[in-house]
């Protein structure tokens, strides 16, 4: 719901505890680092990332069938030993399931040919033997062919669609003679292949049984992991210190609301700190902080880009309105009923993480508005609820009446641009920042004035007065250029034209939320047309007709419904990311992230 304040702290202490200061703050977990202004060469250094050998064999042994009992406790537990078994068995595995492929696909090949072992050379008294597969369209012109080189030959095997055949020659024939090319069957017999099958499954199993083995150290690869992550971090802290052999310097951010965190650490340790706030040439990084239940917004939010600093933090209302646009995508009671069956099944697995927690929040949130919009569209599976009922009293939507719709979707994205450009009023700073945003504003009432009053008078001249009003709001206001001679007047102006270029902008975004109304019209149409076609096969005299219309409604409605659940997450979230982040937010900022430990607790 808020950007916290932070202080600009620089924490001095002796060479000679270096080691100690940079454990310590590494405990704390509070502060977001950055390299002095002077710290030379080390200025912007990145260290590689730990070891991607050791997070690739955690991943691979996390990716097993049945975990063991995991060793909690081992002295003589080497890391990088367990890291390069792990690794190997993966190659290992990738080779057994490569060549049991390949075997199998070879198996596949010879099948048709029959189980037989070729002869030697001098059995045929020179003669080779040579295989063809033919295709039964083609068999005619291979039998013609067949009989001008005058060789014997035998057909082994026939399938529905080939038919296979071996010659006998001293050479292979002209292939330009044949419609069809050899088949290479190679020298290992049928029985031979299969052998070597089996021992390639053996061997897999083998493999699979040393990495099941291998997931008892689990725990103890991710403890040591996590070490090795936080000894990097401390690395890449000590090259963004300053250090002149008697004092060391780390400098960085922290949320004021921790300094007392952080003067306690520093009289314990005998540390002395300065902290300031952030001037106009600082780029402070971005710390939000929103209610648990609300938190969705927030991961919906930095899932695009983090706010800047002097921003503001849109979050709850992309809770809000990505809830409410998703609600008029899906446009049906019945689809936000078993979605929420299906989030209720999910609820207790979703707790397990704190993104999880957050979005089930915002899940349910979302469906109670979409049951809400449905019940109101009057639409449940695309079927509306009989006259006189109490489902049809509530019915205040109709998606087929256009016009009305249509008012809807402009009327949500009038409102939501005029909240966008009501903020930055209201946070402005100088006539420059607020008067721009409320010429905008008196535009977009005036546009939406003149479209729901038919541009009939007296609602036309209210209209185009707040229109024009608006435009030059925007053109006399925007500019912060001073004005010390005649000239900076005439270059005001320039700056004001080149501001009215957002007219179309405006325009353009007011119409993208439109799509509010077709991606609903759309649904709740998909819905009706499959209800109508099951009816239809239903009362035909077809055989299984029942069934068969059945069919139809499950995968009819499940289509839709995965359709509506991707229309309402891309579009609901583009509305937010684009049409209101254009026109709410300044800039991208930097998100905060702290010096901290992150090695797991026994």
């Amino acid at each position: 719901m808020t950007i916290i304040p932070l202080a600009k702290v620089t924490v001095l202490g002796l060479s000679a505890d270096r080691e100690r200061l940079l454990d310590g703050l590494q405990s704390l977990g509070c502060l977001h680092l950055i390299p002095l202004a002077d710290a030379g060469e080390d200025e912007g250094f990145v260290l590689d990332r730990p070891s991607e050998d050791a997070r690739q064999a955690l991943r691979y042994l996390m990716d097993v069938r049945r975990r063991r009992h995991q060793t909690r406790v081992d002295a003589d537990f080497a890391f990088e030993r367990i890291v390069a078994e792990a690794l190997a068995n993966r190659r290992r595995k990738q080779q057994a399931e490569d060549r049991l492929l390949a075997l199998g696909k070879r198996l596949e090949e010879l099948r048709p040919w029959g189980d037989f072992t070729l002869p030697a050379l001098d059995a045929l008294g020179g003669c080779r033997l040579w295989f063809y597969r033919v295709p039964h369209p083609k068999a005619a012109a291979f039998r013609q062919a067949l009989q001008g080189l005058g060789v014997p030959w035998q057909r082994l095997h026939e399938t529905a669609r080939h038919a296979y055949v071996v010659l006998i020659a001293e050479e292979e024939p002209d292939p330009a003679l044949l419609p069809v090319p050899r088949s290479h069957v190679g020298s290992q017999s049928y029985r031979e292949v299969q052998r070597e099958c089996d021992l390639a499954r053996t061997a897999l199993e083998d493999v699979e049984a040393e990495h099941e083995s291998l997931s008892c150290w689990l725990f103890l690869l991710s403890k040591h992991l996590t070490r090795a992550e936080d000894a990097q971090a401390r690395h890449q802290a000590s090259a963004m210190a300053r250090d002149d052999s008697t004092l060391v310097q780390l400098q960085g951010w922290i949320p004021r609301p921790l300094l007392p965190r952080l003067q306690t650490f520093a009289a314990r340790q005998g540390l002395a700190y300065l902290a300031d706030v952030p001037e106009p040439r600082d780029s402070p990084p971005t710390l939000l902080r929103n209610p648990a239940s609300l938190s969705g917004g927030q991961d919906l939010v930095t899932f695009y880009e983090t706010p800047a600093y002097r921003d503001w933090d849109p979050s709850i209302v992309v809770f809000f309105s990505f809830a409410f646009f998703f609600a008029m995508i899906m446009a049906d009671a019945g689809y936000a009923l078993v979605l929420g069956v299906v989030l209720a099944l999910k609820w207790k697995s979703m707790g397990r993480s704190a993104g999880g927690r957050h979005f089930r929040i915002l899940a349910a949130f979302g469906l109670v508005m979409a049951l809400v919009y449905g019940m109101l569209a009057g639409s449940y599976f695309g079927i509306e609820p009989p006259q006189g009922s109490p489902l049809a009293a509530i019915k205040l939507l109709d998606l087929n009446d256009f016009p009305a719709m249509m008012q809807l979707s402009l009327l949500v994205g009038c409102a939501h641009l005029l909240l966008a450009n009501g903020v930055v009023a209201v946070r402005g700073r100088s006539l420059a920042q607020t008067a721009p945003p409320i010429g905008w504003m008196a535009v977009i009432v005036g546009g939406l004035t003149l479209y729901l009053g038919n541009a009939a008078p007296p609602v036309l001249h209210v209209g185009l007065g707040l229109i024009a009003g608006g435009l030059l709001t925007v053109l006399l206001l925007s500019s912060e250029r001073q004005v010390h001679h005649p000239m900076d007047l005439l270059l005001r102006l320039l700056d004001g034209a080149g501001s009215l270029t957002a007219i179309s902008k405006l325009f353009g975004d007011v119409m993208s939320y439109l799509r509010l109304f077709a991606l609903g019209l759309a649904s709740a149409s998909l819905a009706i047309t499959f209800n109508q076609l099951a009816g239809q096969v239903s009362r035909s005299d077809i055989a299984l007709g029942v069934p068969i219309a059945l069919l139809i409604l499950v995968l009819g409605h499940g289509i839709n419904l995965l359709l509506a659940i991707i229309s309402g997450f891309v579009h609901g979230l583009r509305l937010n990311f684009i049409e209101f982040f254009n026109w709410g937010l300044s800039g991208e900022g930097v998100p905060f992230r702290p010096f901290i430990k992150k090695e797991l607790a026994s």
